[in-house]
């Protein structure tokens, strides 16, 4: 056993003398010492906050403030962890916010308590290093323009507002607003996660780590649908009482209806109304967080080198889809099976027969069997999708969004933040359920080619990574993260750039593409000798 184990340390640490090894072995005790310190010294602050807190807001003041100092002290001090943490959070938050303290806008800003932090101890990191933050290099005119340009809109759109605001809140009899700070809030959603580029370029230092971190995403997918389905279960066999009242209330997604996990939903099925929010604020999130592991779960399905993942992977897809029927989110039943298929394209695994008809098969019989055993629900789903199609094109939808948006536009736009519906708190805010003519009212004509120009930039630099990739799984990896940033960047349908999770994986999945390249580069594959390919066969 000694001879094994000693066997096994010189293989993984062939160029180290016993000094070396010895010196790199105390180093590591040392910094674990360290990191134990730390947390405990962490730990005892945020009780102090809590008890102090106690005496102001209760038990959920306490928890809060004890919560909200530890996240923020460990996610400074260990950036890494906090960005794997802060991935792994957002599906969930949803769930966490109304399990814990209910409708609270504060909490809905939790998430950040985890990026901002390890944002400031990263760019600390790369100062120190001399790395650069500004990653591609391709997107740094396009966004320093933009964001010089917002700063001129929050100036003199959102400023000269702020000053006419008591004046208005009087005229108008309405509350008070506050603009400025409506335009800071708008700015966050429009450019604040772009700095998650640079964040996940950092983050993947090997190969392994891009593979870890699919894995790790897909696992969340399952659990995710896992309890989406039994929230749905618990509405189908009474468990939970679904929505109730009269008329317009009975096709209202509600707070009241909550069930299990995340926030509002509407489900009368007498009426063929059900849409569900899964572990989500609302059904419309989640209808976009499925869409979006169809894009993980089939970059795992396929090209992770690990045939356990690939099934597991295989069982996130067929969850997304089968969630994508149930859930009644018909953006989510529409787009969930076309950005699949798509992606059989853009990364080659239609022309590779002996890998995509084994998996096809098995996906397309286990989407068989379930539709089987419940065509009315599947009937349902189709032609309420149908129904709905027929209804409002969503060509039409857009254009009618355009049209109505140019009619009032002004050269700098409304204001940051005018439409963005999360800063509704600081004021008046028009619902836009569009993207880009949100963003012309928001900033104008002139800020929506700029944005257009930005995402553009980020879209052809992923591309370039991905195409200069070697090894065929990670060139995969980057086709698919490829597709899901060239598939959102031009994406108007909607608006889920502006909310989670989408507007979080965007940005990171770029910056996760982007580093391929040097990956490839720092661990290539190994050529292997024809010879000894001949030598194979022969045996």
């Amino acid at each position: 056993m000694a001879k094994k184990r000693k066997s096994k340390v010189s293989e993984a640490e062939p160029g180290l003398s016993l000094k070396e090894r010895l010196a790199e072995k105390r180093r590591v005790m040392l910094a674990r010492k360290a990191a134990v310190n730390f947390i405990s010294m962490s730990t005892m602050i945020s009780i102090v906050v809590g008890l102090a807190l106690f005496a102001v807001g209760g038990i959920k003041g306490a928890g809060g403030g004890f919560a909200g100092v530890l996240t923020l002290m460990l996610s400074f001090k260990f950036p890494w962890q906090a960005l794997h943490a802060f991935m792994i959070y957002m599906p969930f938050g949803g769930t966490i916010t109304y399990a814990t303290v209910g409708n609270n806008p504060l909490m809905q800003l939790a998430k950040d308590g985890m990026y901002i932090p390890a944002l400031i101890s990263i760019y600390q990191y790369c100062k120190q290093r001399d790395l650069s933050m500004m990653i591609p290099k391709l997107m740094k005119t396009p966004l320093m323009l933009l964001l010089v340009y917002c700063m001129l809109v929050l100036l003199f759109v959102n400023g000269s507002q702020q000053l006419s605001a008591a004046e208005v809140a009087m005229t108008t009899q309405k509350p008070l607003e506050r603009p400025f700070f409506m335009g800071i809030l708008g700015l966050k959603v429009l450019l604040g996660y772009v700095p998650l580029i640079p964040c996940a370029y950092y983050l993947m230092k090997k190969k392994q780590d891009v593979y870890n971190f699919m894995r790790i995403t897909v696992v969340v997918v399952i659990i995710c649908c896992g309890l989406a389905f039994v929230q749905y279960m618990m509405l189908k066999t009474g468990r939970c009482k679904g929505t109730e009242g009269t008329g317009a209330e009975l096709f209202k997604a509600s707070l009241d209806a909550r069930c299990f996990v995340g926030g509002a939903l509407l489900y009368t099925p007498e009426q063929g109304v059900i849409r569900l929010p899964g572990t989500f604020v609302a059904p419309w999130q989640w209808g976009w967080y499925l869409i979006s592991s169809a894009f993980t779960t089939f970059a795992v399905t396929f090209f992770d080198r690990n045939l356990v993942w690939k099934i597991i992977g295989g069982i996130g897809m067929l969850m997304t889809i089968i969630m994508a029927v149930i859930c009644g989110q018909r953006i989510a039943l529409m787009l969930v099976p076309v950005m699949i298929v798509i992606q059989l394209f853009t990364t080659g695994q239609i022309a590779n027969l002996r890998r995509f008809v084994p998996i096809g098969i098995g996906l397309a019989g286990a989407i068989m069997v379930a539709m089987a055993s419940n065509p009315a629900v599947v009937q349902e789903r189709l032609d309420s999708a149908v129904g709905r199609w027929n209804a409002s094109p969503p060509d039409a939808f857009i254009r009618e969004q355009f049209e109505t948006v140019v009619r009032g536009a002004s050269l700098l736009g409304k204001g940051l933040g005018r439409a963005t519906n999360s800063a509704r708190a600081m004021g008046d805010t028009q619902l836009i359920e569009t993207y880009y003519p949100k963003v012309m009212y928001e900033i104008g004509p002139i800020g929506t080619v700029l944005f257009v120009v930005l995402v553009t930039s980020l879209t052809i630099a992923c591309f370039r990574a991905f195409r200069s990739v070697k090894d065929k799984n990670i060139r995969g990896y980057g086709a698919v993260l490829w597709t899901f940033v060239l598939v959102i960047s031009y994406n108007t349908y909607y608006y889920p750039l502006d909310v989670d999770p989408v507007a979080v994986y965007y940005w990171f999945f770029a910056g996760i593409a982007l580093k391929l390249p040097e990956l490839d580069r720092l661990e290539p594959v190994p050529v292997e000798d024809p010879k000894a390919k001949k030598k194979k066969r022969k045996r």
